[in-house]
């Protein structure tokens, strides 16, 4: 019994032979298999032609003749043809499709999984919002796809850590802090003028009453002392909020580390439970003011240092990262002697790296595109591989409501929240929604269609393919265990083939999402072999007298459920049986 994962390698031996004797002259040469668009180019096409038609000076087509020729004769192949410039297109044997409905129904939940990783240490950080708010829509896409993006990994192989890092060390949660302590003031019957840069969200509010609530008026103090010496804001906005913040920390003294820490727990706690409801579970949460308490931020800016790659410069220290690639050099720690979230984040990586993993996977917002060159160069002039690390981008999503685009400013206050989103559409459409895209293309979230119950709908279209499945087998009320041993050489209609060869291509597309970062193959995969078995269930009739017929057909079933519940499960969404 060939399995699905093995069906590629050996179909490349059988042209690596050919190869080697209808052209014995060529150079080896890496061969790759690819799925035609269309079925009637066969099940896989090879250009290894046209790769030789250069250095042997020959035409690609006769080169591909004579490879065809020289092709042994094997059980996994039906035919070989030329085609076009000069294609190399193969034909499988019918038994090879038939053959997979045995090795699904007996894999389960592990048919597509792969070993292309190779066991490989895999770091994914993804979302690391900083703790300041909700989650909003834009932070749901990279949580989506970063989770999607372990699972499949996971699924191709690799040994796969997820990670959040927690900005729990830097000047916004500074800001969240004066934001919750004015708020409280305000509470307290003082009157003042909130900054219009501070945080301004009804979450800001909801902790202010709860530290009252907690410690009445503990905490006040006058507004005098809060506002004594700061510069207007209509003069510069960020300075004036720095003002406050230095004021706040004297005027509280040691006061100030409670409300600090009190935002932090409350937002970064919020957090990780809209994560959870969302599916999203991490195995590290990684703390980036531990960086300062262990010193790992000061030893790399210490190891930057002797490695000559800083400099002083107008009372700041630089980076020089115009040196590695980067458009211009950075600032790592400020003239007032505080390290700048650059200098924390060269430390992060390098932990990163200390902690022994093999690749680093950063899903970053499409506008950090212009970050990844500093801290690779960083990594590099660490004397550390930069190449192990790679940033995935992911661009904002847009979410339309009513035609209207919704604000999503999280200082405001003025955003539509993850959880929100959750609750309108639900968490399948949005993991499914978020996904179906490549991450680094724009997405208008489309709140009508992902709340329909249509064709049109692909994540509903799916999940009824499933539902469907389970339909028909519960009607059949046999033991689904039984249909590993049915007789599949009973299926031979054309729409059971197509439905046989999607199977087939289930390890592929992991692996092909796996290699390119790219779950969105999956969900397409997905909506394409529901498509064919709807097309299935509407042409043929499955439940019939012929017992053998009867029982193939259902083994057919019963693998496309077990497909459809395995690439849903890598994106995070259910495979219902009713709907």
């Amino acid at each position: 019994m060939t399995s699905a994962a093995d069906l590629r390698a050996e179909l490349i031996e059988l042209l690596q032979f050919a190869v080697a004797n209808g052209v014995p002259q060529a150079d080896e040469v890496r061969l790759v298999l690819e799925r035609p668009r269309s079925v009637s180019h066969g099940d896989y096409a090879c250009n290894v032609a046209m790769q030789l038609a250069k250095p042997l000076r020959r035409n690609p087509r006769e080169i591909a003749e004579r490879i065809v020729s020289a092709l042994p004769d094997s059980p996994l192949v039906r035919k070989a043809e030329v085609a076009g410039a000069g294609f190399i297109n193969l034909f499988l044997d019918v038994g090879v499709r038939q053959n997979v409905v045995p090795v699904v129904l007996k894999s389960g939940a592990d048919y597509g999984r792969v070993a292309v990783g190779k066991g490989r240490k895999v770091q994914v950080e993804f979302v690391s919002a900083n703790p300041t708010g909700p989650l909003h829509v834009g932070h749901g896409r990279g949580a989506a796809y970063g989770a999607s993006l372990a699972n499949v990994l996971d699924a191709a192989g690799y040994a796969v850590t997820r990670e959040y890092y927690v900005n729990d060390a830097g000047r916004q949660m500074d800001i969240l802090a004066l934001s919750t302590w004015l708020r409280y003031l305000e509470i307290e019957g003082q009157t003042l003028p909130f900054p219009e840069n501070a945080y301004r969200g009804s979450y800001v509010r909801d902790m202010a009453r709860a530290i009252k609530q907690q410690h009445g008026a503990r905490y006040v103090h006058s507004c005098d002392l809060v506002f004594a010496h700061v510069p207007p804001a209509t003069a510069d906005s960020e300075a004036h909020l720095d003002a406050l913040i230095a004021n706040a920390k004297t005027v509280l003294g040691s006061d100030y580390a409670y409300i600090h820490d009190y935002v932090l727990t409350e937002q970064l706690g919020d957090c990780r439970n809209d994560l959870l409801e969302f599916g999203v579970e991490f195995d590290v949460w990684y703390s980036e003011k531990s960086l300062y308490d262990s010193g790992m931020v000061r030893a790399a800016m210490d190891g930057l240092n002797e490695r000559g790659h800083l400099y002083r410069q107008d009372g700041a220290v630089w980076f020089r990262s115009t040196g590695f690639g980067d458009e211009k050099d950075r600032v790592v720690q400020r003239d007032n002697g505080q390290y700048t979230y650059f200098a924390s984040d060269v430390a992060y990586h390098a932990n990163k790296l200390e902690r022994g993993f093999d690749e680093l996977i950063d899903v970053w917002g499409a506008d950090h595109h212009g970050y990844i060159a500093r801290v690779r160069g960083a990594l590099e002039a660490l004397g550390e591989p930069s190449d192990r690390l790679t940033v995935a981008l992911v661009q904002f999503a847009v979410l339309y409501r009513g035609g209207q685009k919704a604000s999503m400013s999280t200082r405001s206050g003025e955003f539509v929240t993850l959880r929100e989103l959750r609750q309108e559409v639900g968490n399948d459409a949005a993991r499914f929604f978020y996904v179906l895209r490549k991450s680094d293309q724009h997405l208008d979230f489309d709140l009508d269609l992902a709340k329909s119950q249509s064709n049109e709908n692909p994540v509903y279209y799916i999940q009824y393919g499933h539902a469907r499945c389970s339909s028909v087998l519960d009607k059949w009320g046999g033991d689904a265990a039984t249909l590993a041993n049915a007789d599949v050489g009973r299926l031979v209609e054309q729409d059971e083939l197509l439905c046989l060869q999607k199977l087939l291509e289930f390890p592929e597309v992991v692996e092909a999402a796996a290699r390119d970062l790219a779950p969105h193959i999956v969900a397409f995969y997905l909506r394409d072999l529901a498509a064919v078995f709807h097309s299935y269930y509407n042409s043929t009739q499955i439940l019939i007298e012929d017992l053998a017929v009867r029982e193939a057909r259902l083994s057919l079933v019963a693998s496309v459920r077990q497909v459809l519940r395995n690439g849903l499960a890598l994106l995070g969404v259910s495979a219902p049986d009713k709907m």
